[in-house]
């Protein structure tokens, strides 16, 4: 065990993760030159377009140190943005040491400052590397400073590396040896192994990866997982290289994975403990900290047949993706359907992506928003996911908003335009700290719905792409907030009907009832759009109706004929408009979505 390090790579996102990953899988030899593609370790096809890493990977290295030992090394790879950090801590919770990598040409962005700190929490060791010192626009003195301040360590415990050239490489790989601790753990004790990833195979079922705490594990035993409770036999288990290596044995220290044949997804959870049924350990261990959904929004398959298939596709990808939480739900306008929670607006887009190009389901998505508290004149508090979950006006007595804490970095240029853009999203500024007479940070406390959707969007376009942004959930603080709802001749579309502060709710009403005028086909009787605010209608736009030229047969004669025959129709019309139903098409449940975007 004293041979074994296990480290995770954390960043800002686009600071060079998986760049310098690809390096070190190279220098230990782990992949050919042959086989080496750039983002090795990104598998999904979505990871190498957007060039973000999006799930954590894990691989195994060997080794051979200056000091004449060969050591293996367990790498996992992390995410950089702000949606994944339940990623990161995942992974953490399996590691002893971390590099925190810090881009030389951008200097310390607020995600790596707040993945550290969950480094801290956990009590790891911290290797500081300075990337991309290569590049013309690196500032190296200026950014060792900002790394000096944050972490307190000295100028020589810096690496200074570039994931292109691989300049460094040998140097990171010595600190690991020298300052990563050996992972503890007793051999002599039951087994204690912790889940922190799976995947489904369609051949194979599901593959759980795990770090084993203490005790041995070997293939054929048989096993039980604390949580459920469930007991199986590990037909295989192995090491994680680029590919899966199967063993006969792993002991405590190691990270590995098993197949045990389980095919249902719900039989196995992310954090579990993997222990020996003829010899169990007495307590599980404890897991990382739990997800907490930021952004809800319902999926719904665009056939009501391909219900089942759209919940064993979600099922599949939550074992990939143990943030993602759903529930059935139906909606008058949609049917049957899920309602999911994300970590934020790039979480939702990806598991939208990946549903179409996993699972061949194509989606339609109800309008995002956060989850709200409301206490009603009674005295119960309940809690609001979608906004037909609000109770009626008449008994509601207030609800309560999610409140984050944001952390801005950003250059004191942009400080005026990134103020004003909090301020009209509600914030209200905590404190601003110069960390360099170069970089500042601004932090602010908003409404979690502001920034939902279009913020971290218009807070790189305002600041040039030199701002970054984190955020903590602080609590819930009372809002005048109302329930928008959408007509359509009088009656409601539940699927877009949303929960909006009073102030902006006039000009949003009309910003969709603008849209779906255009998106909306014409019919043959008029159709009146409305936005409500319970009975006040706030906002309209009428689209006329589609009318056949029925005077055409009459040419001269009396006009009475021509006016009976339109008196006759005007009749048809008011039939067909108490009658006719206005079928909304998917586009305009798409469309509708991007108005907050705009």
């Amino acid at each position: 065990m004293e041979f074994i390090r296990n480290f995770s790579v954390i960043a800002h996102i686009d600071h060079g993760k998986s760049t310098l990953s690809d390096r070190l899988l190279e220098h230990t030899k782990t992949i050919s030159e042959r086989d080496m593609t750039n983002q090795a370790l990104d598998d999904m096809d979505i990871e190498r377009e957007r060039g973000i890493t999006i799930k954590s990977h894990a691989i195994q290295l060997y080794y051979n140190a200056k000091d004449g030992n060969k050591y293996t090394f367990n790498l996992i790879d992390t995410p950089g943005h702000v949606d994944f950090s339940y990623e990161v801590s995942r992974s953490i919770a399996a590691c002893e040491g971390v590099l925190l990598l810090v881009d030389a040409s951008q200097g310390i962005q607020a995600q790596t400052i707040s993945n550290l700190y969950l480094a801290l929490e956990h009590d790891l060791e911290i290797i500081p590397v300075l990337n991309k010192v290569d590049m013309e626009s690196a500032m190296i003195e200026e950014v060792s400073d900002q790394i000096i301040d944050l972490i307190g360590c000295e100028l020589e415990d810096i690496v200074h590396a570039s994931g292109k050239t691989g300049f460094g490489v040998e140097n990171i790989l010595e600190e690991i040896v020298k300052k990563i601790p050996a992972p503890k753990g007793d051999t002599e004790a039951p087994l204690q192994a912790l889940i922190f990833d799976s995947v489904f195979n369609s051949f194979r079922g599901v593959i759980a990866y795990f770090r084993i705490l203490n005790g041995v594990i070997n293939k054929g035993d048989a096993v039980r997982f604390v949580n459920t409770g469930k007991e199986y036999h590990a037909d295989e288990i192995g090491v994680l290289q680029l590919d899966q290596i199967p063993k006969k044995k792993l002991s405590a220290g190691n990270v590995g994975y098993i197949i045990t044949g389980i095919k249902q997804s719900k039989e196995i959870k992310v954090g579990d403990t993997i222990t020996r049924v003829d010899n169990p350990c007495a307590e599980a261990i404890d897991g990382f900290e739990n997800v907490k959904p930021m952004v809800f929004a319902g999926l719904y398959p665009i056939e009501n047949e391909d219900f089942e298939d759209l919940r064993e596709s979600l099922e599949k990808l939550q074992l990939n993706d143990a943030s993602l939480v759903y529930e059935p739900e139906s909606s008058i306008a949609l049917g049957f359907g899920f309602r999911c929670g994300f970590l934020g607006m790039l979480h939702l887009e990806i598991i939208q992506e990946r549903l179409s190009r996993e699972f061949d389901q194509e989606v339609i998505t109800t309008v995002p928003n956060v989850s709200y508290k409301a206490g009603t004149k009674k005295g119960e508090k309940l809690e609001i996911n979608t906004p037909n979950d609000l109770p009626d006006m008449t008994i509601l007595d207030y609800v309560e908003e999610p409140y984050i804490k944001a952390q801005i970095i950003t250059k004191p240029e942009y400080i005026g335009s990134i103020m004003t853009l909090c301020l009209d999203k509600r914030g209200t500024l905590g404190k601003q700290t110069y960390l360099t007479p170069e970089r500042i940070e601004l932090t602010f406390e908003l409404p979690l719905a502001e920034i939902v959707f279009d913020f971290y969007d218009k807070l790189k376009s305002i600041s040039k792409g030199y701002a970054s942004f984190d955020y903590v959930p602080i609590d819930y603080r009372k809002s005048d907030l109302v329930k928008l709802d959408i007509k359509l001749n009088g009656e409601p579309v539940d699927a877009l009907s949303s929960l909006v502060h009073r102030g902006k709710a006039d000009s949003f009403g009309r910003k969709i009832c603008k849209r779906l005028k255009e998106l909306l086909p014409r019919q043959q009787f008029m159709i009146a759009i409305q936005a409500a605010i319970g009975a006040k209608i706030i906002a309209r736009e009428t689209i006329s109706a589609l009318r056949k030229d029925v005077t055409s047969k009459c040419y001269g004669g009396d006009i009475t004929r021509k006016r009976k025959l339109l008196e006759k129709q005007k009749k048809g019309k008011k039939k067909m408009r108490s009658i006719g139903t206005v079928q909304v098409p998917q586009k305009a449940f798409l469309e509708v979505l991007k108005l907050n975007e705009n």
